[in-house]
Order: structure tokens, then C-alpha cells, then sequence
């Protein structure tokens, strides 16, 4: 698959590669791995297997057979040999995602074949992509049936832009004090146009708390909301340091890490409280759980 034209940056994302944070690796994975494993599926793909994610236009060239393209879950359509398809940029949701029938078959670091870009590793490369980059693709996988109305109903009700995201309480919410969980909860907040696949940057109310920068440095996880020293919240992403000393109030639980990838700058974000039954029980019906997952990954740093 050829890339003739960028209108934004764009890497090859997958599944992730969970268990190395030990090596000082954080996990990766899709910005939104709902429409990761859309795509794949519609293709016949495995749920997270390689794709590309796209933050604007993208301008694609088949090279040496025919090859069938979703784009975000959509029914997938064929791209002869030697034609080109234009991905437009996103609209509804902040990136896209574009699976290819065979996937992307990207060198595998350390578990998996997504693109770390803040260590310079995995995808093609190590980098975002560029004009002229050729990715090799796998065997043309099997067909596979459209999506139903219903799968297509879940999907949508998951990235809910008007939804609250759900929280867990953080390890450090007792620092923080009754009124700034109060404020985080009551409060509406913007993704600022700073956050990338680090930590999505929160605009609004400072959320005041009494670290002076000395917390002691913890293991990190997606999701976990930290608090930097001026009051301003940061979920962290799919590329987040493995360990921060920021203290957190909160995680987002895993059934909503999507939900909020999806929003592009400018967007309005509120929280909701939930018990941990509650954010298991969201998992286990998520469009995006993997057969046979049924835990939330927030627990460990949790302590529950």
C-alpha cells in the first residue's frame, strides 16, 4: 500500500504490546480502539491487527493486488491493483483508522506492530508515515460479513460525544480533598488542542490540590488523570510515561479510553463516578473487549 498524499500525521496502529512496561515501554494501541477493530473486522481482519491511524487526508495506492479498504468499520470497498483511494480528513471523530484485508505486515517490536514514535520504534520505521512510503501487506485475509445495525448501534453509543466520561477514584484522591473531586466531577472541561498520544490535555477550572511536587513517582496506566502542579488535568494516552509522580484523583475506566480519544479539540468533557462493578460490567458488553477479556486493566494501580 502505497501513501501518495498527507493531509495530517499518520502511523501504523494495532492492538498494542501490554507487558513491557517493566522495560520502561508503555503499551500503545489505538487512539480509538473501537474504530480500530471496526475496521479490521470489516475486513476480515483479526480485531487488532496493523492499520493505519489518520489525523487528516490520507491518499492511498494499491501495489501489486487488489485490496479491500475499510475505513472506520465502514463496508469495506476494493481497491484494484495500480488505483488510489482519498481517505478525507475526519469529521465526526478526531482520526480515522484504514484496515486493509491481509493487514499491515510492519516489522513486530517487542510484541507488537503499532508505532511508538516517542521512542522511535515499531510501524515503519519508527516515525509517522510519509508521501512515497510503501507498506508491505499480509495474505488476503477472508471476506467478512457487514456489520449488523446492531454492532453499528454499539459502536456509536460507545464514542457518545455527548457522554460523560466514567471514572474510578484515584490512588491520591485523598490529597485532593472533597471539593477538587467535587470541582473534576461538576465541572465541564475542553480537550485542548495540545494533547497528543501522550496525555490528552484538559481546559477548564483548575483543579486545586496540596502536592508540592514531591509524590512519590508510581506506575502509570491509560486513562489515569493526573493533576500537574497548576491545577490542570492530564488523561494519559496510549504512549504514556510508564511511571509519573503528578498525583492522579482518577482513571478513566477502560470502557471509555475511546470515547474520549475520539474528541477533537474544542470538545466538552465531564466526568461521572462509577463503582468498579460498574466500570467491569461496561467492559464486559464493550464493542472493543477482546474474546475472553473481562477484567478492567485500571485495577492494578488502583489497588482493588
Amino acid at each position: 500500500m502505497e501513501i501518495v498524499g498527507l493531509g495530517a500525521p499518520a502511523t501504523v496502529q494495532d492492538g498494542g504490546r501490554p507487558g513491557v512496561m517493566h522495560h520502561g515501554v508503555p503499551p500503545g494501541g489505538a487512539w480509538v480502539p473501537e474504530l480500530l477493530v471496526a475496521a479490521n473486522r470489516a475486513v476480515g481482519n483479526a480485531p487488532g491487527a496493523s492499520a493505519m491511524e489518520a489525523f487528516g487526508r490520507l491518499e492511498l495506492r494499491a501495489r501489486g493486488r487488489d485490496v479491500r479498504v475499510s475505513v472506520d468499520g465502514e463496508a469495506p470497498s476494493l481497491l484494484a491493483d495500480g488505483a488510489t483511494l482519498t481517505v478525507p480528513a475526519p469529521t465526526r471523530y478526531a482520526v480515522r483508522y484504514v484496515a486493509v484485508d491481509g493487514s499491515l505486515a510492519v516489522p513486530e517490536v517487542l510484541g507488537g506492530q503499532g508505532t511508538l514514535w516517542v521512542a522511535r520504534l515499531g510501524g515503519w520505521e519508527g516515525r509517522p508515515l510519509r508521501t512515497g512510503d510503501r507498506l508491505p501487506l499480509g495474505p488476503p485475509a477472508t471476506p467478512a460479513p457487514s456489520p449488523s445495525e446492531a454492532d453499528l448501534s454499539r459502536l456509536t453509543e460507545a464514542l457518545d460525544p455527548a457522554a460523560p466520561l466514567r471514572v474510578l477514584p484515584g490512588p491520591d484522591a485523598s490529597r485532593f480533598g472533597e471539593a477538587a473531586v467535587a470541582l473534576l466531577l461538576g465541572s465541564t472541561f475542553t480537550v485542548s488542542p495540545s494533547s497528543d498520544r501522550v496525555g490528552q490535555r484538559l481546559e477548564g477550572p483548575p483543579v486545586p490540590h496540596g502536592d508540592e511536587g514531591a509524590g512519590t513517582s508510581r506506575p502509570m496506566v491509560r486513562g489515569a488523570i493526573q493533576v500537574t502542579l497548576s491545577g490542570t488535568p492530564i488523561v494519559l494516552g496510549p504512549d504514556h510515561p510508564t511511571t509519573g509522580g503528578y498525583p492522579l484523583i482518577a482513571a478513566v475506566i477502560r470502557a471509555d479510553w475511546g470515547r474520549l480519544g475520539a474528541r477533537r479539540p474544542g470538545a466538552p468533557v465531564r466526568f461521572q463516578a462509577v463503582s468498579l462493578e460498574e466500570a467491569q460490567h461496561a467492559w464486559k458488553h464493550h464493542p472493543a473487549r477482546p474474546p475472553g477479556t473481562t477484567s478492567d486493566p485500571v485495577r492494578p494501580i488502583l489497588g482493588a
